[in-house]
């Protein structure tokens, strides 16, 4: 099967180009002037931004949490993917009392038969021991080169400082990444015991117990112990200023730091948690301050943060009424289960089809970054930094021809029925946006024609990443 895709602007992330695309048995098979091949099909992309399909490094499938689970799986969180422009997403695998290798084995089974974009698996390691130590080693041969710790979630999660070392040294010597969710769990499990004994229990109450110091200090203790084990290191989801400048601090001295942020991150702030229906704004780490969304702003224009992920965790909001989804009805406990205490409200937000549109309408229609960034942040560095580059993220002879045809010029009023995850609601309701993609090629297929869905579930592939690249 082949596709030819004629007369569009090829957006990658070190150049711009007019050129033609031709896609054969799943790759980029040529990209040139003028190529004429009467075998291929033809796309005619006049007018539009041919660019790489988006990699999301950050999601959490069928999570379970609080009595419930996150309502997109692999085909469903797949779909709302490929409608915003995404191709590929890496999702985390939480770690059972069995080996690594058997936790894999269980997330593969239940994600193959329903991925219907390309995903690949970080690990979380939530327990250590001389078992875990020896298996760590071995995520490589398995596809799976980073692993994730956490200085929150107090006897649930969280590694202790010496553990989360070990952790680090051995990533180190074996081309592991370690990703560090940075939060000072002690501070947190204080003041949320001091606001429930208070009778506080409303949303706010959420951010207001995790204090945007206890990210500061703990993203800068995570570098401290990366540059004492000789280990990379990826601060996921950062989310306040403070986080930036010691991100920008380790990187000054030689450490291997990176790190990512979030839309939610850039758009909204605790005061959205005040709203009558502020548990829809509940995730973890909180919203901050508009202070907050201006460093970050800035650590993506500078180069200080390398990565626009998602978390991308939904539940419904109301869970009791359900939603029409593919012609049946379905509805999972959501955010109501903490409709009086706001311990009880899952953590976490739709994002995964959000990211693209979002962010090019608020980002690159500004001017604040260039489409070579756009590209950049949302496909190219997380490819090359979890070892997915140049098969994924980049559009190149030999890539695999995972392709969104973008329309810069296409308005729309956005919201729930845009994005088509499974959820109830949608944080942009409402949104105007200028720029979407029209048509996503996935390996060169085409999954998403306009607003019709052509994908399947299995039609993903589980993508075996190398080491990847310190940027």
């Amino acid at each position: 099967m082949k596709t030819l895709i004629k007369n569009g602007t090829l957006i990658t992330a070190e150049k711009t180009l007019k050129a033609d695309v031709l896609l054969e048995d799943e790759i980029i098979r040529r990209i040139d002037q003028n190529i004429e091949d009467p075998e291929a099909t033809l796309v005619d992309a006049s007018g539009l931004l041919v660019l790489p399909g988006g990699v999301d490094p950050h999601v959490h499938l069928e999570l379970p949490m609080f009595d419930t689970i996150s309502t997109d799986d692999h085909y469903t969180g797949g779909k709302a993917a490929a409608f915003g422009g995404t191709t590929t997403m890496i999702d985390f695998v939480s770690q059972e009392p069995v080996s690594l290798a058997d936790n894999i084995a269980r997330h593969r089974a239940m994600a193959d038969p329903k991925t219907s974009i390309d995903y690949s698996f970080h690990m979380n390691i939530s327990h250590f021991d001389e078992q875990v130590a020896e298996e760590l080693p071995d995520l490589p041969r398995m596809g799976v080169t980073s692993m994730k710790v956490f200085t929150a979630y107090n006897g649930r999660l969280r590694l202790d400082d010496g553990n989360i070392f070990k952790v680090m040294r051995i990533g180190g010597k074996n081309n592991l990444l370690t990703m560090v969710h940075a939060e000072n769990g002690d501070v947190i499990d204080i003041l949320v015991a001091e606001a429930l004994a208070a009778g506080k229990t409303a949303p706010i109450n959420h951010a207001l117990t995790r204090p945007a110091w206890g990210e500061v200090e703990a993203s800068l203790r995570a570098a401290a112990l990366a540059a004492q084990a000789d280990s990379p290191l990826y601060l996921v989801h950062m989310n306040v200023s403070g986080e930036v400048d010691q991100l920008a601090y380790a990187r000054k001295h030689g450490i291997p730091a990176m790190g990512e942020t979030c839309p939610q991150y850039l758009f909204f702030t605790e005061e959205d948690l005040k709203r009558p229906d502020g548990a829809k704004w509940i995730c973890s780490p909180p919203m901050r301050k508009a202070s907050d969304q201006q460093g970050l702003w800035q650590g993506l224009e500078n180069g200080t943060i390398q990565v626009l992920a998602t978390d991308h965790c939904p539940f419904f909001y109301n869970g009791r009424q359900p939603i029409l989804y593919e012609g049946r009805e379905i509805a999972i406990p959501g955010k109501e289960l903490g409709e009086e205490n706001f311990t009880l409200i899952p953590n976490g937000l739709p994002g995964v089809a959000d990211r693209l549109p979002v962010f090019w309408t608020h980002a690159v229609n500004t001017g604040r970054i260039s489409p070579n960034r756009f590209v950049e942040l949302t496909a190219t560095n997380p490819a090359k930094i979890f070892g997915l580059y140049p098969k994924k993220g980049t559009l190149a002879v030999g890539s695999d021809a995972d392709i969104a045809l973008w329309n810069p010029e296409k308005e729309l009023n956005y919201g729930l029925a845009w994005a088509h995850h499974r959820t109830d609601y949608n944080l942009y309701e409402g949104w105007k946006l200028r720029g979407y993609p029209v048509k996503v090629f996935l390996r060169g297929s085409l999954i998403v024609d306009n607003q019709n869905w052509l994908g399947k579930a299995g039609g993903g592939r589980f993508v075996h990443r190398q080491a990847g690249e310190i940027l």
